[in-house]
């Protein structure tokens, strides 16, 4: 299970407390129940806009969360399956470390972006979707941009990176996908995603898995992140693993003959209506485009001209040519224990603070006066 991290799924150690507010409000005390309800994206960013993107086959429209009006900015790639909102915690940490803006993208068929060709995820494709919105965004004289994925976003930012997409391009951060230990992953893959429950009958029961199964081990950004990560599926009959319960509800109804025809009519109106939540992206139907992720990303990451930082959840994660590119000096590298795959989540104040000192080592930006 250890390997299968690196597609920012599920993580194999069990869940731990803790998280941005892990001092306050967070903290459970015993017999006390977990809140696992819904946390609005204002919370975290300060604004929310769409941005149109032309292409051959029309209009793309890319949802972005953003935050800061001065200094360079971090431009945040998510993982396979998540959305922007996995950074929101991290968000309001980072910015209240150093001067910066953060940009955080929806990527192409995930969370809420709209594009023509949803079933293209190549590499290719999603880097040249990067420097379409980077230049949207800012025109000919964009700021000084600093990239920042994890998992398969931490691969399209490498990818975006080496092929100069982002011309003001600062630096690069990858967290947690080591090119080694993620195709040796990809043979397991499908056999995990099957075990995912396929349904939920509600948002906040998707919250409380993703804690619960250790996916997310902080439960603030779990309760952000997990609305980017589901969608409603209001015709609940006709959804895998739902129509069996509701068509066993009925039947039942229709046994006791004590029903009135109406009666039993309205009954399956209302099972037909019933909300339920499932995954807003099937990543089964991705495998096509694994491969071309994550193959040959180490070599391209050391290869990228800025500097770099590689923030992992464990060292057993390192592969031959990231070992010998470490020993040679060609990146940063730091480890976080007791994280599981998305450690951006599981540890956003540890994850902003690898990246503040970072920056500010190589003089991008500054900390916050009065942060230190």
């Amino acid at each position: 299970m250890e390997k299968q991290l690196h597609l920012n799924l599920l993580g194999s150690r069990p869940p731990m407390a803790g998280g941005y507010q892990s001092s306050s409000k967070m903290k459970m005390g015993p017999g006390r129940k977990k809140d696992f309800s819904p946390l609005p994206w204002s919370q975290y960013f300060e604004t929310m806009e769409d941005v149109e993107v032309e292409n051959e086959n029309g209009k793309d429209i890319f949802r972005l969360y953003c935050s800061g009006s001065h200094g360079p900015v971090l431009l945040l790639l998510h993982g396979g399956g998540h959305s922007a909102l996995s950074w929101a915690v991290f968000t309001a940490v980072i910015c209240s470390r150093i001067n910066c803006r953060v940009v955080a993208m929806d990527l192409r068929a995930h969370g809420d972006t709209k594009v023509k060709n949803p079933e293209d995820l190549s590499a290719d494709t999603m880097a040249k979707d990067i420097g379409k919105v980077v230049e949207a965004l800012y025109g000919e004289n964009p700021p000084p941009i600093m990239i920042i994925g994890h998992s398969m976003g931490g691969a399209i930012a490498v990818h975006t990176a080496t092929a100069n997409l982002v011309p003001s391009l600062l630096g690069l951060c990858v967290i947690d996908v080591v090119e080694g230990t993620a195709m040796d992953a990809l043979n397991s893959m499908q056999n995990f995603l099957r075990s995912r429950p396929k349904t939920f009958k509600s948002l906040e029961n998707a919250i409380e898995w993703s804690v619960k199964s250790g996916q997310i081990r902080n439960i603030e950004s779990a309760r952000v992140s997990m609305g980017g990560q589901v969608k409603k599926c209001e015709e609940s009959t006709s959804s895998p693993g739902v129509s069996n319960i509701s068509e066993g509800i009925i039947e039942e109804e229709e046994e006791e003959e004590v029903e009135e025809e109406s009666n039993k009519k309205r009954m399956k109106e209302e099972v037909k209506k019933e909300t339920i939540f499932t995954w807003r992206v099937e990543l089964s139907k991705t495998e096509k485009y694994w491969d071309g992720w994550f193959r040959g990303l180490s070599a391209l990451f050391l290869t990228c001209p800025v500097p770099k930082l590689l923030l992992l959840a464990g060292v057993d994660r390192l592969d031959k040519d990231l070992t010998i590119g470490q020993m040679q000096g060609k990146f940063q590298m730091q480890v976080l224990p007791q994280c599981g795959h998305a450690v951006h989540e599981d540890a956003p104040e540890k994850v902003a603070d690898a990246l503040a000192a970072f920056m500010v080592r190589h003089k991008f930006t500054e900390f916050k006066e009065g942060y230190l």
